[in-house]
């Protein structure tokens, strides 16, 4: 794969399956070049028989399909180009969609209910005179922003505090009736009423951030999760609340009286258990480093919820909740760098779907069949039926892509220095070699590379490198002593790991330069790569790219500042210094390119200013590149062009100090 492959990288999913078992529909995006932008449309993908995978939209990018209870009906989110999705449903024989919502702000999730006669929506409700409410007013015209809150801004988002979240609920329309027309003038110059989506009625107001939602199986309650508490703005508690949907009283909190959570997902069961993953943040309420997501049945409203995984061993970090027969849900569970599908009883029984070398992105059912978007070595997304016997592949979206070039990575573990196991993978192009070593240190840093296809390991190893993917302590994966162990220590075990790494890669892999290495890595592994070159000198060049690189500038900067230094780091001066890149900057020689983006709020810009000024100062050789609209997700979901510039700009810094046989000035 190479950077003008960029538009083969193709995404599915989380499907959705017919009642009947019959099929399931799936959103299938890609980032479009022409379009400078995501783009994808809704596919139907048959589960039985010999029927081929067909495009049921034609949207720019429709996304977030869902059949109705009956089956008679899709719900998605639809986007036109440069505007915020919108809420459709379609006949699911085939027709045009009906769109339901006209949201200044789009909707971002939403829920049938079960009799399919309404839809729960979440949506961003904008103050008055902001964000496009009045036409004229643009957004260097809106009144002064007053804050008295830490937590005001978001990555990817901007201002909070002026455009809440909040659940609504819209009554389906008949997309069968005989559409609407705009009514023409009569003589006097009066018209009639034009027409327009269906109202729809808040369900939730306030100061705070209302979402992830789930109907109770009759329909009568919705579940959703919220920071409604007194000291929301200092923790990182949420909880789960239940609202009765004819409104006839106010949300009531399920969790917040029986421990410190932090809620990520909520789902009723077929039998009416309410099912909570969430994280225990402790005491302080602010205790979020390496802390796995476990999995709570709460019985009955009113009970306290009952723990049915073990947070050291089960991780549901990056999981939603399915319910599954009578009595079980299906989950995501992070297990050395896979998303391996798993099976929960309300008991706490725990069954293994798949294995360790699969991604499973997102799992429907309907009865007993089970599908899942999945990603591994070969797809960057696809199709599969789930069964006793294992995967059943149904789409194959990446052909293109693998014809383009994609090789598969080699699993390594390596023993660390201190003789800790260090787990990862190696990218090695093709041909003899040797070839120039890439060192990609992960973000996060709770989180993990994984066994799927990679589209930077993949660009990289097609111009010649070896590409290095391991997952240091600090990762998410590996039980919660691996992540938690870097907890104040930021900086000295998870940079021994990726040091021996690579020294136990180019010593058990063929082909691999010792004598020729760089080291590059985005977020935490930006601030991971800054810390390696301060400390060790053998590197050709380094990339460091939107990273953590002052911890003291970042309280009060960032849009997690207000938490994320104190935990990792600590809040003693004398402490954050040892462990700041920036404050050992002046110990760094060699050639640096610092990569960021102007509207990332995750780490913001100054952290890279800051930095490469510095090296700059002290004579390092270093290039600042500010790509212009960019948040802290550049790499994964920016700009198409944006995207495959940036590769440019990488191969160039490569070809300049660490040339390949295929990548050289």
């Amino acid at each position: 794969m190479r950077a003008a492959d960029l538009g083969l990288l193709t995404s599915v999913s989380t499907p959705t399956v017919h009642p009947g078992g019959s099929r399931a529909v799936v959103s299938v995006t890609h980032p479009s070049l022409e379009a400078d932008a995501a783009v994808g449309q809704l596919w139907s993908i048959p589960l039985s028989g010999h029927a081929a995978p067909r495009r049921i939209t034609r949207g720019f990018r429709d996304t977030a399909p869902r059949f109705s209870p009956d089956g008679r009906l899709i719900a998605f989110l639809r986007a036109a180009p440069k505007a915020a999705p919108q809420l459709y449903v379609v006949d699911a024989a085939g027709g045009e969609p009906v769109q339901v919502t006209d949201r200044t702000l789009g909707v971002s999730e939403f829920a049938w209910a079960p009799d399919g006669r309404s839809l729960a929506f979440v949506s961003r409700e904008p103050e008055q005179g902001r964000y496009g409410t009045v036409e004229g007013i643009d957004p260097n015209a809106e009144p002064a922003r007053r804050i008295d809150t830490l937590k005001y801004q978001a990555n990817g988002l901007g201002y909070i505090t002026d455009r809440r979240a909040h659940v609504f609920l819209v009554s389906v329309p008949d997309v069968w009736a005989e559409p609407a027309v705009a009514p023409a003038p009569l003589a006097d110059g009066s018209t009639g009423v034009k027409p327009g989506v269906p109202d729809a009625r808040q369900l939730t107001t306030g100061e705070w951030d209302d979402g992830g939602i789930a109907f109770s199986p009759d329909g009568a309650t919705l579940a959703f999760v919220s920071e409604r508490h007194a000291t929301r703005d200092t923790d990182l508690r949420s909880n789960v609340f239940l609202v009765p949907v004819d409104g006839s009283r106010e949300p009531v909190d399920a969790t917040g009286e029986h421990g410190s959570f932090s809620v990520v997902a909520v789902q009723y069961g077929l039998n009416g258990v309410l099912y909570v993953s969430a994280q225990d943040v402790g005491e302080t309420g602010r205790d979020f480093v390496a802390r796995n997501t476990a999995l709570y049945a709460i019985d009955r409203a009113g009970s306290a919820p009952r723990i049915l995984t073990d947070p050291e061993t089960v991780d549901l970090t990056e999981s939603d909740i399915v319910a599954y027969g009578d009595d079980a849900v299906l989950v995501r569970d992070r297990r050395r760098g896979a998303l391996v599908l798993t099976r929960v009883s309300s008991s706490g029984t725990i069954e293994r779907l798949t294995d360790e070398a699969t991604v499973v992105s997102g799992v429907a059912t309907a009865g007993e069949v089970i599908v899942a978007s999945i990603a591994d070595a070969t797809t960057a997304g696809d199709v599969a039926l789930v069964t006793d016997a294992g995967l059943t592949r149904l789409t194959d979206f990446s052909r293109d892509l693998r014809a383009a070039g994609v090789i598969a990575p080699r699993e390594l573990t390596v023993s660390g220095r201190d003789g800790y196991p260090v787990h990862g993978w190696v990218v090695v192009p093709e041909g003899e070699g040797p070839h120039p070593v890439l060192l990609d240190i992960h973000g996060g840093p709770f989180a993990a590379y994984s066994p799927a296809l990679f589209d930077e390991a993949q660009v990289y190893a097609a111009a010649g490198y070896a590409v290095l993917l391991c997952n240091p302590r600090g990762s998410a994966g590996y039980g919660q002593e691996h992540g938690r162990v870097i907890r104040q220590r930021m900086g000295t075990v998870d940079l021994d790991d990726v040091l021996a790494f690579l020294d136990g890669a180019i010593a058990e892999v063929p082909g691999l330069d010792g004598e020729r290495v760089g080291v590059m890595g985005g977020s935490y592994g930006g601030y991971l790569t800054a810390w390696t070159i301060a400390h060790d000198h053998r590197f050709a060049a380094a990339i460091v790219e939107r990273g953590y690189l002052d911890p003291e500038a970042f309280v009060g900067t960032s849009d997690i500042g207000s938490f994320f230094s104190d935990e990792y780091t600590g809040t003693d001066p004398e402490r954050m210094r040892a462990q700041s890149p920036q404050a050992v900057v002046g110990q760094v020689t060699t050639p640096t390119l610092v990569l960021h983006s102007s509207a990332d709020l995750r780490c913001p810009l100054g952290q890279a200013e800051r930095y490469y000024t510095a090296l700059k100062r002290n004579g390092v050789e270093a290039e600042l590149v500010i790509f212009p609209g960019e948040d802290h997700e550049l790499s994964r979901s920016g700009r198409p062009r944006h995207r495959r510039e940036r590769f440019d700009i990488i191969l160039d810094w490569w070809a300049r100090h660490l040339p390949s046989g295929s990548n050289r000035v």
